[in-house]
């Protein structure tokens, strides 16, 4: 099983995150490492945990959120979480979607801006 776990300083090298993150994210319990004195190693479990999480983030999911979503494996099971999952990645959507939108509109506003601007130099 040693061969299986990875030490802190590989897991962050790993997921090219600083100690700081790894250590808050064990205080928020969303990992437990194995630990060996002043020593954590990391398994599968979470690695694969630390996977979810940096995609969570990525998506745009609160650390709350995550936390949430993935207490609810160990309590409910693999249907439960997927259809909470489906429920979140839906409401994310929307509001990439309503970003989206807005930034569309800024980026014509500041293209027509500049366009008169430039437009004044000429004259």
């Amino acid at each position: 099983m040693a061969d299986e776990l990875i030490s802190f300083r590989d897991m962050c090298a790993r997921f090219d995150v600083t100690p700081r993150t790894l250590r808050y994210y064990e205080y928020i319990e969303l990992l437990s490492p194995v630990k060996e004195g002043r020593a954590r190693y990391y398994g599968p479990r979470e690695i694969a945990r630390m996977t979810l999480i940096l995609r969570g983030r990525r998506f745009g999911f609160s650390l709350e959120e995550i936390r949430q979503w993935l207490l609810l494996y160990a309590q409910k099971g693999t249907r439960e979480q997927y259809q909470v999952w489906i429920q979140l990645a839906n409401r994310q959507l929307a509001e990439l979607e309503r970003q989206r939108a807005e930034l569309d509109a800024t980026i014509a506003d500041l293209t027509a801006l500049r366009d008169r601007t430039a437009d004044s130099l000429k004259d």
